[in-house]
């Protein structure tokens, strides 16, 4: 039995009209795609399949959770995920997946193995930097990076780039933090805001 089996969707035996499939990923569906960035899963994926006759309209409906490493601290760190994805899918002479929205696919398969399309679509919904939210972070391990920079930067970069990163992660969207009034003042000299930019 291959590693992705489950997720052969069986298009020739369909009959025309809505169809509901459900698959569960875990840390298994990870390890086979030999994801290095996701260490377990606990997702849901409800597919609707609707067959005209003539074509397969596929949705994909992604939630659950995933478990990464922070790149900060090195702990795990638990990754909320809730995504979707839409194609239509279509007999034809080959296999040609030019098109974002149309896959057309040789008329000889029984068979669409949509495992790569969840896979893609769980790897797109994850962010390219992997860290806690501020303060969530392994406080030792936090202590440790905070003391190694300062012992190649030197103390005075160190506690610049320490207080960079802090500011950084206050002005993300997640921190749940207002407008900085110290770039509120320099927008005001620049003449960029909104009461100097009505009076033009």
């Amino acid at each position: 039995m291959g590693k992705f089996t489950a997720f052969k969707l069986p298009l020739k035996s369909l009959a025309p009209g809505k169809h509901a499939f459900q698959y569960h990923l875990d840390k298994e569906f990870f390890t086979n795609m030999e994801s290095a960035d996701v260490h377990d899963a606990d997702l849901t994926v409800d597919l609707a399949v609707d067959y005209n006759g003539q074509f397969y309209m596929l949705d994909f409906a992604i939630e659950g959770e995933v478990v990464l490493i922070c790149d900060r601290c090195l702990d795990n760190l638990h990754y909320p995920i809730e995504a979707s994805y839409s194609i239509t899918v279509e007999y034809g002479d080959d296999y040609n997946d030019e098109s974002d929205d149309v896959l057309q696919i040789p008329e000889s398969d029984q068979y669409l193995n949509v495992a790569y399309m969840i896979y893609d679509t769980v790897a797109l919904a994850i962010p390219i930097k992997h860290v806690h939210p501020l303060g969530k972070c392994n406080r030792q391990m936090s202590a440790m990076l905070k003391k190694h920079r300062a012992t190649v930067a030197g103390d005075e970069d160190a506690e610049l780039e320490e207080a960079l990163m802090d500011e950084m992660d206050s002005m993300s969207p997640d921190s749940g933090a207002g407008s900085d009034p110290r770039w509120d003042a320099l927008r005001k000299l620049s003449g960029d805001n909104d009461t100097d930019s009505g009076a033009e």
